[in-house]
Order: C-alpha cells, then structure tokens, then sequence
C-alpha cells in the first residue's frame, strides 16, 4: 500500500506542477489576451449585474438571480484552503508567494469568465428544469463519441471527487477544528453536520440558493471583521506587510530573516499554484452555478463569474495574508503552517479567542463548500444517471459527511486534488475549442 501511495503521489505531484500549472496559467493569459482583458473592461458591468438583482429574484425550476448564482459558485471557491492553504504557502515561499496569487487570480478571472459565457450557452432543461455545466460544452466542442465519452469522464470525476471525497475532507475539518477548540468529540459533529447538510440538500434549487445567498455574505462579512480588526491593532506593520510581498516576489532573500534557502522561482511557483487550486479558475467546477442563472444575455453572467475569483483571492485569501504579516507570527524556520499559522496570527490579538474563530470561520467556510460542491455533483449526477440518480447521491454525500468526521482524510485530500486535475483537462481543451464562440458572443454583447 505504501508502495501504491508513492506511486500515487508521484502522479499527482506531476499532474498539478508542472503539468496543469503551465496549462491553467496559459489557459489564463490566453483568454485575457482573446477576450481583450475581459477582466478590467467587465469589472464594474459585472457590479452592476450583480446586485441589480440580488433581492429581487427568488430561485425557481427556471434557474437562479447573478446573485444567487455568484454566491453559490463562491460558497465552493471559498473553503479552508482559504485559511491553511495561503498560510501553508507563505509558511515555505515567504510573503513574496501572495504576489503570485494575485496573478494567478487577474488571469483566472478571464478563465472563469469563459467557462461561464460557455455554460450559459449550452445549458439545458432537464425534467422541467434548468441544468447545466462543463459536460455540455464538452459535447459541443467534440462532436460524436470522443466529446461524449470525455463528458462521461467529467461527470464521473465531479460527482466522485466533489460530492463524495470533498464531502469527507470538508467535514472533517470541521470536525477537527470543533474538537480543538470546544471540546466537540468528532461524533457528534459528524452527525450534526450529516444532518444539516440533509436538510439543506433535501429542498432543492430554491433551498440551496437561499441558504448560500445568505450564508456567503454572513461568513465574508465576519471574517472580514475579524480580519480587519486584526489589522487595525497592527496597522503600524500594514505598510511593510505589503511592501514584503512585492520585493519578496522577486528578491525574497533581501527581506531580513527570510525563508532560507527559498528563490524567486520557487515563491513563483508556489504561488501561482496556491491560486489556480484556490480560485479554481479552468477547473471546471463554478461554471455548474453560472449556468442556471437567469440572464439577458451569456456575457452577462460572464462578467459575475470574474467576481467569485476576485472575492476568493483578491478579498479572503489577501486578508489571511496580511493577517499572518502583521502580526510577526511567520518565523524563519517555517515552525508553524496552514491553519495553525492562521490561527496564531488571530491569536495575537483576539487571545484565547483566536481558536474559536478560527474554529467558527472554517465551520461557515467548509459548510459553504459543502453546499456548492454537492449542487455542482448533483448537476452531474443527474447528467448520469437522470432525476433517479439524484436521492441515492443526496444520501452518499451525507454518509461522506458523517463518516469524513470520524476518518483521518490525509490520503483523500491528495485524492481530491488529483481528481479536480483530471477534470480540468477536458474543461480546458473545450474552453479553448470554443474560445472563438465566447469571443463573438463578447463582441455581440458589447455591440448592443
């Protein structure tokens, strides 16, 4: 088994760096370029679009509001790698690694608004209502057998390693984090969230959109509270926080006690994949939310797309930095990392409180993925298996969730980031396929 799991890592560890590094980067740049910097000329339309209709359209079989959709699509982009996944980045690579996450997410915000043009183009009614994502877009780039089979293969992918392994993994943090700072043995956890996530699940549409069109801006809210109270506190170290992480980005050796040992390229490196893997720009996994949303037009909900990885990297994932660079809690030897990296930097300044935080942040923030990623495998399942699919993978999910908190999931976080690799390559080569299709309907839109 130890042999199998080398062997594992080894594929993964080529898949992501550098197989997928160059393609979802390249996939990023080529898009800005095609859709003539999308990002910038649609940031404020995409504003617009967004709260234009944030409370006056109520989910249906008909699909949801931009808003609603948005929310959905953040609810999976902002989980608790949002909170261990940056500090473990800046733990090796040093502040300059949060520079190339931001690149990561100006070219990604072009990536994610071609998966969202494309998902609105293609999507479907399915049993009376609206459905829609990569494995129809996948079909139209690749007529015949090879279009389907890869369509297939997606769809397999999403529903495994989103609903099922990302299930465990996601309660399992909770579980983890409650026990640390409550008390909360992982049993009862896993049967509280088990049965919350029923319940969530259980109503639909309508029930999912609501619940993220709430909980998102609750949990962005007070973690961005929590963050900016922090700040305040260090305010004094906010300005060179923000100058380590340019000079790091491209001299980390000159920052005084650096990393050792770290270069340019490799805070590159780890930058850039920190983000991909954060915002998920290319994954293929968001473009399941901005397909149901009601829409004039495809470009228009194009725009909101750009919005999620902004509001994952540019907002949550920059204040988890600078949270950690204020406070002085990063050490040269690197001796702490991922939340309990974050963790201590809440600490410095909230105390004993620090832990429940943090505690209370990645309970919002997993739970929120939870909902996103079962509604983008539910989207897939019935793709599959038709509206019969749709109860027995309600319940598997739920089943991953109470077991994800009892289990130690070391091995299935691994799982999952081989699986969400394997799905980006057919949703990036129909991106491409079809990035002439998004860009006419680009120029139409702006002709009108």
């Amino acid at each position: 088994m130890d042999l199998f799991w080398q062997q594992f890592d080894k594929i993964s560890a080529f898949l992501w760096d550098p197989f997928l590094l160059l393609a979802l980067g390249g996939a990023g740049v080529f898009c800005t370029l095609r859709f003539n910097f999308v990002q910038l000329r649609g940031f404020f339309p995409a504003c617009r679009q967004v709260f234009h209709g944030a409370f006056s359209q109520k989910a249906s079989q008909d699909g949801m509001s931009s808003f609603s959709a948005l929310m959905t699509a953040v609810a999976a982009q902002v989980g608790t790698g949002n909170l261990a996944g940056a500090a473990a980045a800046i733990a090796v690579g040093g502040p300059g690694a949060v520079f190339w996450m931001w690149v990561s997410a100006f070219f990604g915000m072009a990536t994610a608004f071609g998966e969202a043009v494309l998902a609105q183009k293609f999507r479907r009614k399915v049993d009376g209502t609206v459905t829609g994502g990569p494995v129809y877009y996948i079909k139209a780039a690749f007529p015949g057998l090879g279009g389907r089979l890869l369509a297939v293969i997606f769809a397999f992918l999403v529903v495994f390693s989103m609903g099922f392994v990302g299930a465990m993994v996601q309660s399992n943090a909770i579980g983890e984090s409650f026990q640390a700072a409550f008390g909360m043995p992982p049993l009862y956890t896993g049967i509280a969230v088990a049965l919350l996530c029923f319940v969530s699940f259980s109503g639909g549409i309508r029930r999912l959109a609501a619940l993220t069109g709430r909980l998102v801006p609750v949990m962005a809210l007070f973690y961005m509270l929590g963050s900016a109270f922090v700040l305040f506190r260090f305010r004094e170290n906010l300005l060179p926080a923000l100058s380590s992480i340019f000079v790091g980005a491209f001299a980390p050796q000159s920052l005084a006690g650096g990393i050792v040992g770290v270069t340019a390229k490799k805070v590159m490196r780890l930058g850039l994949a920190r983000g991909l893997f954060s915002h998920e720009a290319g994954v293929g996994s968001t473009p399941h939310a901005h397909a149901v949303a009601r829409v004039e037009h495809p470009v228009q909900q194009g725009y909101v797309a750009m919005l999620g990885v902004f509001i994952d990297t540019f907002v949550i994932l920059t204040l988890t930095a600078l949270v950690i660079l204020v406070t002085g809690v990063l050490t040269p030897d690197a001796s702490l990392t991922g939340a309990a990296l974050t963790q201590a930097g809440f600490s410095a300044v909230l105390g004993k409180w620090g832990g429940p935080f943090i505690a209370l942040c990645i309970f919002f923030f997993a739970f929120s993925s939870l909902l996103g990623w079962y509604f983008f495998g539910a989207a897939n399942a019935r793709y599959l298996f038709g509206k019969l699919g749709i109860a027995p993978y309600r319940l598997g999910v739920c089943l991953c969730v109470f077991l994800g908190a009892l289990m130690d999931v070391g091995k299935m976080w691994e799982l999952a980031d081989l699986c969400c690799g394997l799905m980006a390559l057919p949703n990036l080569a129909a991106l491409l396929a079809l990035s002439g299709l998004s860009a006419s309907l680009l120029r139409e839109y702006r002709r009108r």
